[in-house]
C-alpha cells in the first residue's frame, strides 16, 4: 500500500474510533437520563474514610492495573482505552473461563497505552494488541457469561495462542475477546436473584460477575487476618475497584449509599465470596485449607432467610455497587468517602 493509502486508512480508523467514543458517550448519557435520575439520592452524608487504592481489571480474572485516578462510566472505571472488565478469555464454545478453574490467569499482567493492550506473563514474551484495530477489522460474535449472551470481538490468533500456551500448552483452545457494546449486558435469567436485590437494567456493566463497581473496607480485611491461623490475605484477594481506609470493620453492612468524592453509588448487595479468594493473587497458588473462605463462612454468612434464598451460602465481604450520579467524572486516590 502507498503512503497515501496508509494515511487514509489511519484517518478512517481514527474517525471510526472517535465516532464510536462520541456515540458511546451519548448512549451513556441517555441511559443515565432514563434510569438513574429516578433514584432519590441522600442529602446527608457522613465521612467514614478515604480512597486508598484504585484498581482497574481490563481482562476478567487477570491482574489489575493500579490507578491514581479514573473516570466513572456506566460500564465501570475507565481511563481512555483502559476499561474495567471489557476483555475475557473464552473456550472453544465461546463460554467465559475464569481464574476459579484457571488460577494461572491471575498472573497475566495487562497494561494499556493509547489503544494498545500489552500482555505480560513470566513464561511468555510480551504481546501487544491494538484494540482500535480489533474494533475496525472484526465483526461482533456471541460469547456467554453466566448463561447470558454478550456481543464480543474476537481479538485474533496471536492472543489466542498466547493464552492457550499459558493455560494448557495448546495453540488454540482459548481465545481473548473484547466486549462489543456501549450498553450493559443483559441480566441473568435468575430473575428472583435480581428482583430481590433490586438490580436495574444497566447495573451489570460489561463482563463483571454482577455489577460495575466493587468496594472493600480495608479494616474488615484486617479483622479477617486476625482470625486466620496459618495464612494472611490482602485486599487484593478480593479484587476490588475501590479500597476504603479509615472505617471500622464491617461498618459497611449497614450502609445504603456510598459517595466517593462527588460520585454517588447505590449498594446493590453484599459481595458473596467464592473459591477465587483462596488463590494467592501474587503466586496463583491455592490455599490448601481453602482459606480465607472457610473462616469467612464461620462468621460472615447472610442471616436473613429470604436473602439467603437469593444469595446462597457464600459469605459476605465487600460491597457490589452501581453508579447513581451522572457518569463521566473522575475519582482519585485520597478522595473522601462518605456513606448514607
Amino acid at each position: 500500500m502507498s503512503h497515501h493509502g496508509k494515511l487514509i486508512g489511519q484517518c478512517l480508523t481514527v474517525a471510526a474510533v472517535t465516532a464510536g467514543a462520541i456515540g458511546g458517550a451519548y448512549c451513556a448519557f441517555q441511559i443515565y437520563q432514563n434510569y438513574y435520575q429516578k433514584t432519590k439520592l441522600p442529602t446527608e452524608w457522613t465521612q467514614v474514610g478515604t480512597l486508598s487504592d484504585l484498581y482497574i481489571y481490563p481482562i476478567k480474572s487477570c491482574g489489575p492495573v493500579v490507578a491514581d485516578r479514573a473516570e466513572c462510566s456506566m460500564l465501570g472505571l475507565r481511563d481512555g482505552w483502559l476499561r474495567d472488565r471489557v476483555l475475557m478469555v473464552v473456550d472453544k464454545n465461546m463460554n467465559f473461563v475464569t481464574a476459579r478453574a484457571h488460577p494461572e490467569l491471575l498472573l497475566v499482567q495487562p497494561s494499556v497505552k493509547g489503544s494498545v493492550l500489552t500482555l505480560q506473563h513470566s513464561d511468555m514474551e510480551p504481546l501487544h494488541l491494538n484494540l482500535a484495530e480489533v474494533i475496525i477489522r472484526t465483526k461482533p460474535k456471541t460469547a456467554v457469561v453466566w448463561g447470558t449472551q454478550v456481543p464480543v470481538y474476537d481479538c485474533g490468533y496471536e492472543p489466542a495462542e498466547w493464552f492457550s500456551r499459558i493455560m494448557d500448552k495448546s495453540s488454540d483452545n482459548y481465545r481473548l475477546v473484547y466486549y462489543a457494546s456501549q450498553k450493559s449486558r443483559s441480566l441473568r435469567e435468575a430473575t428472583s436473584f435480581y428482583s430481590f436485590y433490586k438490580f436495574r437494567k444497566n447495573d451489570t456493566g460489561a463482563l463483571p460477575d454482577e455489577v460495575s463497581f466493587n468496594l472493600i473496607n480495608d479494616a474488615s480485611v484486617d479483622d479477617l487476618n486476625k482470625r486466620l491461623v496459618d495464612c494472611k490475605v490482602s485486599h487484593r484477594n478480593f479484587r476490588p475497584n475501590f479500597v476504603l481506609k479509615g472505617a471500622q470493620p464491617y461498618d459497611e453492612d449497614k450502609w445504603k449509599f456510598v459517595k466517593i468524592g462527588d460520585h454517588v453509588y447505590e449498594i446493590i448487595k453484599p459481595c458473596g465470596r467464592c473459591i477465587l479468594t483462596t488463590i494467592d493473587p501474587e503466586t496463583g497458588v491455592r490455599n490448601a485449607k481453602t482459606e480465607p473462605l472457610e473462616t469467612l463462612k464461620s462468621y460472615r454468612q447472610v442471616s436473613d432467610p429470604e436473602e439467603r434464598k437469593a444469595a446462597g451460602s457464600s459469605p459476605r465481604m465487600g460491597l457490589q455497587m452501581a453508579l447513581r450520579s451522572e457518569p463521566g467524572g473522575m475519582v482519585s486516590l485520597n478522595d473522601p468517602i462518605y456513606v448514607a
